[in-house]
């Protein structure tokens, strides 16, 4: 896809989202089923099922998806997209291109061990590795406008609102 292609694609909804604003509001949804017998939660993701558990740090057996490794795939996702949309809205070409996310956790916090120890990620580091001829102004704008527009890299650096409801029977 060619940036005149995108923009065809965007224009009108960006027209509609500018036109009714509350139209753009979206929700999101995802969900699970507790596994009977085992410390795992089947979440549907669409397409398949994937199947989370205990990582093996907390004593997992490294056979289910971690929900922390899911995270930072889910960040890997949408920055390799978004990256990709912002590319080819600027026309900049990428030969190849690989986002590498890492993060650090201390899972005395999780396991209770250490009241004193955090529970989630310390810190999170994103990359890109990226094979292009762009100038480094270029590509300093590219890494700017992929962190601005990647939802899932605003939604760790700006924590939303959460909430949780319990729902009996």
């Amino acid at each position: 896809m060619d940036a005149t292609a995108l923009r065809a694609i965007q224009a009108p909804i960006k027209d509609k989202y500018r036109n009714d604003p509350d139209a753009a509001l979206i929700t999101l949804k995802a969900q699970g089923t507790l596994e009977d017998g085992a410390i795992a939660c089947k979440v549907e993701t669409g397409r398949a099922l994937a199947v989370a558990g205990l990582h093996p740090a907390s004593g997992g057996s490294g056979a289910d998806l971690c929900s922390g490794d899911m995270l930072l795939e889910a960040l890997v996702a949408c920055a390799g997209v978004t990256l990709k949309a912002v590319a080819t809205a600027l026309q900049i070409e990428l030969r190849h291109g690989v986002v590498r996310a890492e993060g650090d956790l201390d899972f005395r916090g999780t396991l209770g061990v250490d009241k004193g120890a955090p529970v989630g990620f310390r810190e999170i580091r994103l990359a890109f590795d990226l094979d292009t001829d762009a100038h480094e102004d270029q590509v300093a704008q590219l890494i700017k406008l992929t962190e601005r527009y990647c939802v899932i890299f605003q939604t760790l650096n700006h924590r939303p609102e959460l909430t949780v409801a319990v729902n009996r029977g």
